[in-house]
């Protein structure tokens, strides 16, 4: 009988051999070795989604990266659904920016955070023991799924002889 942690082992396994990185959750935690967050409420790696938005949208300059940014993290809606739509719409359409170009016109453009077209274009990164703080206790789902610093997955591995 395979055990939950040889389970885990081999999704990570799985999603090595089809060109995801992977790290475990306490390097990238706030106080660990390598740490892509600020505290453990936040789930989006920023520094790992501005690299994505530039080199997505080269021509952008960096001020319309951090805006950008800051859209994808902050809601702009109370509403949970409102919230998941409008993050929807940003991740097919893009965010749209506006901001002065290299020849000092204002322009707009809606900035892509993932490339649907060219995979190799994204970064791929899954990582187990991703603890996260909230409003009631902390949560460490089996495994995060991050495209360019997103969380668009998440897996919970459950052996039920385990559960016993």
């Amino acid at each position: 009988m395979i055990t939950e942690n040889q389970l885990k082992q081999l999704a990570i396994q799985w999603f090595q051999d089809t060109g995801w990185n992977y790290v475990h959750g306490a390097v990238i935690a706030p106080e660990g070795v390598a740490a892509e967050r600020e505290d453990f409420r936040a789930v989006v790696l920023k520094g790992r989604l501005a690299e994505a938005v530039r080199r997505l949208n080269p021509k952008l300059p960096e001020s319309a990266v951090e805006e950008v940014v800051h859209v994808v993290t902050k809601p702009e809606h109370p509403s949970l659904v409102q919230s998941n739509r409008a993050f929807h719409r940003y991740l097919m359409d893009g965010v749209l920016v506006e901001f002065t170009n290299a020849q000092g016109e204002k322009e707009a453009d809606h900035a892509q955070l993932v490339d649907f077209t060219w995979a190799s274009r994204n970064d791929f990164l899954v990582v187990n023991q991703f603890t996260i703080t909230g409003t009631k206790k902390p949560r460490r789902p089996d495994l995060v799924c991050f495209v360019n610093g997103l969380p668009l997955g998440l897996i919970e591995l459950k052996n039920p002889a385990d559960q016993q």
